[in-house]
C-alpha cells in the first residue's frame, strides 16, 4: 500500500468552540463521499482512560478506550491515534479521515505527528472551526484552562486566550460557524476580527460544501511552522474596519530595557491579541518573541538574530528566515527591528503609538552605541534568565 493513490488523505479539524468544530465535521462527512472521522475525548482522563470514537455520516462506526501515558491525556491521543489511522489506511473503503481534536488540543503538535508517519497516511488540511461571536470573549479571557474543565494534562499551565489564539494562527483554512452558539449573532465587527487575525487562511462557512475540498488541497507542516516562528512569522496587516484595527508598528531603534519594562502591562492590555518580534538595546544579539492575549504577555528569547550569526551558519537556517532577515536588513544593525502588531476592537492607536515609540532608546542612549547600552539596567532577566 505504498503507492500515492492508496494513501489516506487526514485532515484536522480542531477549536475551542465545540458546536462549531462538530458542525464542521459533521458537514465533512456529509458531503465528502468515503470519509470518517475519529475522535478522543480527554474529558474522562481523570478516570483514566481516554474515550476513542470513529464514525461516519451514517452513525457511529467503533469506540474504545485509550489508557493514559504517563497521566498524559495527549499523549494517550499521540499513541493511539497513529495506530487507528493506520488501521484505517489497510482496511481501505475510506477516502478522507478527519481528526477531530478534543477542545484545547493545538493542531500544531498534532499535524506534526501525523506528518512525521508518511505513508500510507497523507495530511492534506487542518482547519479551526470558529463562532465569530465568541471571538473576544475567548481572545480576553485569562483563565486557566484547568479552572474551566479544559486543561488537556495535569501539569497543563496554558489559558483560555493563548490556546485559541494559537488554534487560530496555525491552520490554513477556518471554518465560520454561524450556528449562534453565543448569547448573540455574530456581526461585521466578529468577522472583521476574524479577518485581521487570520491573514493567511481561507475562511469557509461550516454549511458549505467547499469545506471538505478545501481540506483536501494539501498542508506543508514545516512552512506552517515557519509562519508560527517569531523571526519570519505571519503577522496581521495594518487594517482599520467595522470598529476593528490592526496596528503595525516598525522602528529600527532598540527598546529602552527599564522603559519597555515599565509599559508592560499598559502594552499587554491595550489590544486583543499582540503579537512580533523586537529586541532590547543590552542584548543586542537575541531575538526576543512577543505573544499577548488574554490580558497574559509572554516573552521568550527565540535564538539569535541573523546578523548576530557567522556568516557560515546562515546555510544551515531556514529558507523563510534567510528571506525575511533580507527583507528587513538595516546596514547598521541587520535583521534586528521591532515589529509587534496589536489587533483589537475600540483599540486607542495613538496612545498605543505614542506608549511604545516612548519606550525606545532616545537619541543620546542611541549615541552611546553597543557598548554605552549593556549598561543598561537589565530589567528583563527575571522573565528571560529565570533561576531555577
Amino acid at each position: 500500500m505504498s503507492g500515492t493513490e492508496t494513501r489516506l488523505a487526514v485532515a484536522i479539524v480542531g477549536g475551542l468552540h465545540a458546536d462549531a468544530r462538530r458542525t464542521a465535521v459533521r458537514e465533512i462527512l456529509r458531503t465528502v463521499p468515503g470519509s470518517v472521522a475519529l475522535h478522543h475525548d480527554l474529558s474522562s482522563a481523570a478516570d483514566g482512560a481516554v474515550r476513542r470514537t470513529v464514525r461516519d455520516g451514517r452513525g457511529l462506526l467503533g469506540a474504545g478506550d485509550a489508557p493514559l501515558v504517563n497521566d498524559c491525556a495527549c499523549c494517550a491521543l499521540r499513541e493511539d491515534l497513529v495506530p487507528e489511522l493506520l488501521r484505517l489506511a489497510d482496511g481501505g473503503g475510506h477516502r478522507l479521515a478527519v481528526v477531530e481534536l478534543w477542545d484545547s488540543v493545538e493542531p500544531q503538535a498534532v499535524a506534526a505527528v501525523i506528518a512525521a508517519e508518511g505513508e500510507p497516511l497523507k495530511l492534506t488540511g487542518v482547519a479551526t472551526a470558529v463562532d465569530p461571536a465568541l471571538l473576544v470573549p475567548c481572545l480576553t479571557d485569562g483563565d486557566d484552562l484547568a479552572e474551566a474543565g479544559l486543561a488537556a494534562a495535569p501539569r497543563d499551565q496554558r489559558t483560555i486566550a493563548d490556546t485559541f489564539a494559537r488554534q487560530l494562527e496555525y491552520p490554513t483554512v477556518i471554518a465560520v460557524f454561524e450556528g449562534g452558539a453565543a448569547d448573540r449573532p455574530s456581526d461585521d465587527g466578529d468577522h472583521a476580527l476574524l479577518a485581521q487575525l487570520t491573514p493567511g487562511a481561507r475562511r469557509v462557512r461550516t454549511s458549505e460544501a467547499a469545506l471538505g475540498p478545501a481540506l483536501l488541497v494539501g498542508f506543508d507542516v514545516a512552512a506552517a511552522a515557519a509562519r508560527q516562528h517569531p523571526a519570519c512569522a505571519l503577522l496581521p496587516q495594518e487594517c482599520d474596519e467595522h470598529g476593528v484595527s490592526t496596528v503595525v508598528w516598525r522602528r529600527e531603534r532598540p527598546f529602552h530595557p527599564g522603559r519597555l519594562y515599565a509599559a508592560l502591562e499598559d502594552l499587554t492590555c491595550a489590544a486583543a491579541r499582540s503579537r512580533g518580534r523586537f529586541w532590547l538595546a543590552d542584548r543586542p544579539d537575541t531575538l526576543l518573541s512577543w505573544d499577548a492575549a488574554g490580558g497574559a504577555l509572554c516573552v521568550e528569547s527565540a535564538g539569535p538574530w541573523m546578523a548576530a550569526l557567522p556568516a557560515a551558519a546562515w546555510e544551515m537556517v531556514p529558507a523563510e528566515r534567510r528571506v525575511a532577515a533580507s527583507l528587513d536588513w538595516h546596514p547598521r544593525h541587520g535583521d534586528r527591528r521591532q515589529h509587534l502588531t496589536f489587533t483589537s476592537p475600540g483599540l486607542d492607536r495613538d496612545g498605543l503609538l505614542t506608549l511604545l515609540d516612548s519606550c525606545l532608546l532616545t537619541d543620546a542612549e542611541y549615541a552611546a552605541g553597543p557598548d554605552g547600552w549593556r549598561k543598561l539596567p537589565r530589567a528583563f532577566d527575571e522573565l528571560l534568565d529565570p533561576v531555577a
